[in-house]
C-alpha cells in the first residue's frame, strides 16, 4: 500500500502519462484511423491501442509492483493477478463511440486501487485540454489552462431541487424512472466520464450511471469524487468495490454531499 506522501508525488507522473497518451489519441483524431469491431462488437480504433501502449508500460515503470489492468489487455486475454489487492485500472479511450463520431466527448482514465477502493486518478480530455487529477485523502484538481483549482462537492440546495449529470437528455427507460423519483431541477449533459467531475466540481449533485460499465471506466472518477468530499455506490447505497471477477459493475451514484 502506498502512503499519502507517495500518492501524492505519483499523481504528477500519472498526469503526464495521461497527457502523453492524449497527444498519441490526439494526432489519430485529426488524421483519422480505422475502426475495427471486437468480439463483443463494440467498437476499437489504433487510438485506443496507441494510448494503450503507451498506458501499460508507463505504469509498469513507476510501479513494477503494480500490476496493470486495462480494457484492452483485458479483451486481449492479459488480465493480471490482483489478489495483492493494489492495481491499476485503465481505459485508454474512454468514449471509442465519441471518438469516431468526432464529438470529441472522449478522455484517458486511469485509477489506482488499494483495498477495493481507488486513491488515485485522473481523468484526461485531449480536445479539451482538461485534465482532473485525485490523491486521498483531500487533493481533487481541475487542471486547465495552466490552472490548478482545488475542487470540492457542494451541498444540496435549499429548494431540493437537484442538478443531475446525464449522458444524454433522453436515454434509457430505467434512467428516467429513477431520475423521476427525485425532485430533479436540472440536467447537464456529458457524454464523457467527466460526470464525475460534474459531481466532484459542486456542478451537479448526483450522476446515476445505470447500465452497463466496468471498473476502468469509474476507478478515476470515483477517486476524484472521494477525494472532493463525495461518495460513489452501488445505486442501493452499498459500498462500490473494486477487483470484481468480471471487473463488471452494478448500477452506480456519484454523489456530492448528502
Amino acid at each position: 500500500m502506498l502512503t499519502e506522501k507517495q500518492l501524492a508525488a505519483l499523481l504528477p507522473e500519472i498526469e503526464s502519462l495521461a497527457r502523453q497518451a492524449g497527444a498519441a489519441i490526439l494526432g489519430l483524431y485529426q488524421t483519422g484511423t480505422p475502426v475495427i469491431v471486437k468480439a463483443d462488437g463494440s467498437p476499437v480504433t489504433a487510438a485506443d491501442l496507441a494510448s494503450d501502449a503507451i498506458l501499460t508500460p508507463g505504469l509498469q515503470a513507476l510501479t513494477p509492483d503494480i500490476p496493470v489492468v486495462s480494457e484492452e489487455g483485458v479483451e486481449a486475454g492479459r488480465i493480471p493477478d490482483i489478489s495483492g489487492g493494489s492495481f491499476w485500472l485503465v481505459d485508454p479511450l474512454d468514449g471509442t463511440r465519441e471518438f469516431i463520431a468526432e464529438s470529441g466527448e472522449f478522455t484517458v482514465l486511469i485509477g489506482l486501487v488499494e483495498g477495493g477502493r481507488p486513491v488515485l486518478g485522473v481523468m484526461y480530455s485531449p480536445v479539451r485540454d482538461v485534465l482532473y487529477a485525485a490523491a486521498l485523502p483531500g487533493i481533487a484538481l481541475e487542471v486547465a489552462q495552466g490552472e490548478r483549482t482545488a475542487l470540492r462537492v457542494r451541498h444540496p440546495p435549499e429548494n431540493g431541487r437537484l442538478t443531475v449529470a446525464a449522458s444524454y437528455p433522453k436515454s434509457s427507460a430505467k434512467l428516467e424512472r429513477y431520475l423521476d423519483s427525485l425532485p430533479i431541477g436540472e440536467r447537464i449533459v456529458t457524454r464523457s466520464a467527466f460526470k464525475f467531475a460534474d459531481v466532484a466540481r459542486g456542478s451537479a449533485d448526483l450522476y446515476p450511471g445505470l447500465g452497463l460499465s466496468y471498473e476502468w471506466d469509474t476507478a478515476a472518477g470515483h477517486a476524484l469524487v472521494l477525494a472532493a468530499g463525495g461518495a460513489v455506490t452501488e445505486i442501493n447505497g452499498a459500498p462500490l468495490s473494486y477487483g470484481k471477477p468480471s471487473f463488471r459493475n452494478p448500477d452506480i451514484l456519484a454523489v456530492g454531499a448528502r
